[in-house]
C-alpha cells in the first residue's frame, strides 16, 4: 500500500513536508475513540497518542485530530505504537455543536470528499433531519449523496414519493434508493465513490449504515446489529473509523448522532437553502423575515406552489439556531480572552522586574 491509497496526494504533500520535516512521519488517523487513537501509514496501523506539548498547544476543540486527519508522528519500539506531534491542515471537514450545554464545536471527520446521508424508507425518512445533516456536510465543503435505505420495506408508490421528496430537499443532490436484501442500487453508489477518495456515512442508528459498508466492502466484517419486527435496525457502531473498500475506496464509518446542533453553518445554509436565497432577494425590504411583510417575494412564492411552507419554516428554524450559537460562541471567546488578560495581568512582574 502507498500513502496515496489512503487519499495523500500533493496538496497535504506540501504541508508535510513544512510540518513534519525530516525528522516525523506522515499518518492518518484511522479511529478515534474517547481520545485513544490510532493511524496508518503505508506499511502499519498502530495505537498513537497525544504528546504533552501537543495538548497543551491544541487548546481549541478544532486543534485535536479526528478520523481522516493526516499527521505528524514518530514511531516508536519497532513500529508498534506512535506519538503525534502535528496536525497538518484540512481540506474539508465535518463538524457540529458540541452535544449538551457546551457552545463550541466538535470535529466529527475530516478530508473527506463525499458524504452519503442515509435515511431509511421504512421509519427514519424525515425531511428536517435531512435538512440539518446537509447544512453540516455543505458547510465543511463536502460533496453530498442521499440514500434512501430498505427501500425493499415499501412499496412502488411510497418510494416514488419518498424520492421525489428527498429530491425537493436536496435539490441538485443525487438521491440513490438502496436495498441490502435485494442489492438494488448499490451499483450505482459504487460508481459515485471513485477510487482513492474518501466518503463518509452519516446517519441515525439502525438505517442500516454498518450492513452498506459491508455490502460495499465486499464482506468486510463490521459487526451488525439484530433488526426488530418494525425493521428498524439496532445501532451497532461504536467508534468512528475509516474502513478501505473494494476498489480502493476509503469510508469512515461512524455512529448514530442523536445531536446535530448547527454552529458557523451560514455557509452551508447558504448552499442548501440557495432558492430561498434567491427568492429572498426580490423582498421589498432587505430584512424581511418572510411572515407578513408586504412584497415578500418568499411569501408569493410559496402561494404559487413553488415552495414548501414546511421547507421555509425549516430554514428559519436552523437560520435562528445557527446565529444564537454564533452568538454565545463569540461571547464565550471574548470572556476566555478577557480571563487571559487578566491572568497575564496578575502575573506580570511589577515595575518590570522580576521578583525573584
Amino acid at each position: 500500500m502507498e500513502l496515496s491509497d489512503l487519499g495523500f496526494d500533493r496538496w497535504f504533500a506540501d504541508h508535510a513536508r513544512e510540518l513534519c520535516g525530516p525528522e516525523l512521519s506522515v499518518a492518518r488517523v484511522t479511529a478515534v475513540d474517547r481520545g485513544r487513537y490510532v493511524v496508518r501509514d503505508e506499511h502499519v496501523e498502530v495505537p498513537a497518542e497525544l504528546t504533552g506539548r501537543y495538548q497543551h498547544e491544541a487548546a481549541a476543540a478544532e486543534g485535536v485530530p479526528c478520523v481522516g486527519d493526516w499527521v505528524c508522528v514518530r514511531f516508536l519500539d519497532a513500529r508498534s505504537h506512535a506519538t503525534i506531534h502535528r496536525l497538518l491542515p484540512r481540506r474539508t471537514f465535518l463538524r457540529r455543536k458540541s452535544p449538551g450545554r457546551d457552545v463550541d464545536f466538535q470535529m466529527i471527520a475530516a478530508n473527506i470528499d463525499v458524504a452519503l446521508v442515509a435515511q431509511s424508507c421504512h421509519f427514519d425518512f424525515n425531511l428536517r433531519r435531512l435538512e440539518r445533516y446537509l447544512v453540516m456536510v455543505r458547510d465543511g465543503h463536502i460533496r453530498p449523496v442521499v440514500l434512501l435505505t430498505k427501500a425493499d420495506l415499501v412499496g412502488p408508490e411510497v418510494l416514488e414519493d419518498l424520492l421525489a421528496s428527498a429530491r425537493r430537499t436536496a435539490s441538485g443532490v443525487p438521491v440513490v434508493p438502496v436495498s441490502n436484501v435485494t442489492g438494488a442500487g448499490l451499483d450505482e453508489v459504487r460508481r459515485l465513490l471513485r477510487p482513492g477518495e474518501t466518503c463518509c456515512l452519516l446517519g441515525s442508528s439502525g438505517v442500516g449504515k454498518s450492513t452498506l459498508i459491508n455490502q460495499l466492502s465486499g464482506g468486510a466484517g463490521l459487526e451488525t446489529g439484530s433488526v426488530s419486527h418494525t425493521g428498524e435496525g439496532r445501532h451497532t457502531t461504536t467508534r468512528r473509523q475509516l474502513v478501505v473498500l473494494e476498489g480502493g475506496r476509503l469510508l469512515i464509518d461512524m455512529p448514530g448522532m442523536r445531536e446535530l446542533g448547527l454552529l458557523g453553518a451560514g455557509e452551508g445554509l447558504d448552499e442548501v437553502f440557495a432558492d430561498i436565497g434567491a427568492l429572498a432577494a426580490n423582498c421589498r425590504f432587505a430584512d424581511c423575515s418572510h411572515a407578513r411583510e408586504p412584497g415578500c417575494a418568499v411569501r408569493a412564492a410559496i402561494e404559487r406552489g413553488e415552495l414548501a411552507e414546511e421547507q421555509l419554516q425549516g430554514y428559519l428554524k436552523l437560520r435562528r439556531e445557527s446565529a444564537y450559537h454564533d452568538m454565545s460562541y463569540v461571547e464565550r471567546r471574548r470572556k476566555d480572552r478577557e480571563f487571559g488578560r487578566m491572568i497575564r495581568a496578575v502575573l506580570k512582574p511589577r515595575g518590570g522586574r522580576d521578583p525573584r
